[in-house]
């Protein structure tokens, strides 16, 4: 069996690699239930979460084990923790044991750019980063990849960690600057995007006008938010159907099938949206195995 270290999956899943190839493997026909979540209580700890991911098609299947611990910001630790098995659809055989973390961070932040490079203005180039966890890292160098971005804000409710995340992507060519006004970050933004484990709204619809583009990639339970109701009466587009009864933002305000427009599968079928520069596009992820798996199939070069 393979072993596939953060190193590895890094080198083997450049974002420009991603943005192109993914498409091609999230358009083909897979099996993938929905997660398996299950909630732990440390004690003394804000309760953690233990997410189980399957998905197979006809030749390859994996699944990732994930454990989601809010109380590992106090330890300095990273909040996710997750590791992928590959295993022979047809044989069972256990293939690759690839690092989950990078993984997860990888096809996210690729999923964010894919949905952005549909949804967001080709003149797009201020990006607002809300958080400064491990996917917040990531989505610049994603978005770069389908946009020409070059000034970057970063709001966190903890100044020193905007700062760190500042710092770094000053290091890798951005402009780049702490927000302190989230308000005033996300009206001057072209694309806005939350990674956070928020139980509030943070982006309100308020703040918003026609051709910017929001992203929230981090709530993934009915009990988190990252945007107000009134931002998720735009032009909304989700991850999978799954997210529908598993994302606060789309459970509270009442959306369904019916009512977003469409997936990411449909936008990957599409060049574009026609009327992205009429409306505020919204896109919703919660993650789902099929990406994960066809990440890996990419890694393996399967």
């Amino acid at each position: 069996m393979r072993i596939y270290s953060s190193v590895d999956v890094i080198e083997a899943l450049p974002y420009s690699r991603l943005v192109e190839e993914l498409p091609r493997l999230l358009t083909r026909a897979v099996e993938a239930p929905q997660r398996h979540i299950h909630t732990l209580k440390p004690e003394n700890e804000p309760a953690a979460s233990l997410l189980l991911m399957p998905a197979w098609n006809a030749s390859l299947g994996g699944i990732k084990v994930v454990n989601v611990t809010p109380g590992n910001a106090a330890r300095s630790l990273p909040a996710v923790t997750a590791s992928y098995l590959v295993f022979d659809a047809v044989t069972g055989e256990h293939e690759a044991l690839l690092d989950g973390g990078e993984l997860t961070a990888r096809r996210t932040a690729a999923v964010a750019a894919l949905a952005a490079d549909g949804l967001a203005v080709k003149s797009a180039h201020r990006l607002l980063l809300i958080g400064s966890g491990r996917i917040a890292t990531e989505l610049a160098f994603a978005y770069r990849a389908v946009r020409d971005i070059r000034h970057v804000e970063v709001f966190s409710p903890t100044r020193g960690n905007a700062e760190r995340l500042v710092h770094h992507l000053r290091a890798h060519g951005f402009d780049a600057e702490v927000c302190g006004d989230l308000e005033a970050g996300v009206k001057a933004a072209n694309i806005v995007a939350c990674a956070t484990l928020s139980t509030e709204p943070l982006v309100r619809g308020a703040w918003l006008k026609a051709g910017q583009h929001v992203a929230l990639i981090g709530g993934y339970t009915p009990a988190m938010r990252e945007a107000d109701d009134a931002t998720m009466r735009n032009a909304v587009w989700i991850d999978s159907a799954a997210a529908l009864s598993e994302a606060g933002d789309l459970i509270g305000p009442g959306l369904t099938l019916e009512t977003v427009r469409g997936t990411l599968r449909d936008l990957c079928e599409v060049a574009a949206i026609k009327d992205r520069d009429e409306v505020v596009t919204v896109f919703k992820s919660v993650g789902d195995a099929s990406q994960d798996l066809a990440a890996a199939t990419l890694a393996l070069g399967m």
